[in-house]
């Protein structure tokens, strides 16, 4: 049975905060709020946790996972980012949106598309997200709560306890959160793209 956490979604309890860490720390496999929607996290270095994500979701080995960060320099030491992705991240972010970069070699490559060896980042804009990534110190392995066969993410705390329940080790309820999936922007290239416009408001880029 997993544990089960009300967060204040503004003013996150420093004590709840640290037990959630805690938990990762430990191995577990967590449910948390980002800006888009609920989602699935784990420690970036634990194999067997992504693998229990993996078996939830029912996700195969092509899954692009996303590495959800604090900041910038969190951004540079997982994905090589050159300045005009720089520049773009820092003026759209905190907020719903998920860059690709190619990533370094401090991200496991079981965590790597296969083949373009790349790594979704996002900074989020949620308190709870912000505080989790800053008392772990470390980027959360994050993606998305959609449970197969849905094609939406769980909105309702309650109704991921009752489908989730025994499949993870914490629940953080923060309240009904309405799926809106982020803006996903391509930086690998040379140039930024946008591949799928979603929550976060991108300018038009060139």
């Amino acid at each position: 049975m997993a544990h089960y956490l009300e967060i204040h979604p503004e003013n996150p309890q420093h004590r709840l905060i640290q037990r959630a860490v805690e938990i990762i720390r430990g191995g577990g496999v967590i449910v948390y709020p980002t800006d888009s929607a609920y989602a699935l996290a784990c420690h970036l270095d634990d194999k067997n946790a992504l693998d229990r994500i993996r078996q939830i979701r029912r996700l195969d080995e092509k899954h692009n996972f996303t590495l959800v960060c604090k900041d910038l320099t969190q951004v540079s030491n997982f994905s090589k980012i050159n300045n005009e992705a720089f520049r773009l991240i820092k003026s759209l972010t905190p907020d719903a949106f998920t860059f690709i970069l190619e990533a370094t070699k401090e991200v496991p490559r079981r965590l790597q598309h296969p083949k373009k060896k790349t790594i979704g980042v996002c900074i989020p804009k949620n308190a709870i997200a912000q505080k989790l990534i800053e008392e772990l110190g470390e980027p959360l392995m994050t993606t998305t709560l959609i449970l197969p066969p849905d094609t939406d993410a769980l909105t309702d705390p309650y109704d991921i306890r009752e489908r989730l329940d025994d499949l993870v080790d914490l629940i953080i309820d923060a309240g009904e959160i309405e799926y809106q999936p982020t803006t996903i922007i391509d930086c690998t290239a040379g140039n930024c793209t946008i591949v799928r416009q979603g929550k976060g408001i991108a300018p038009t880029l060139d």
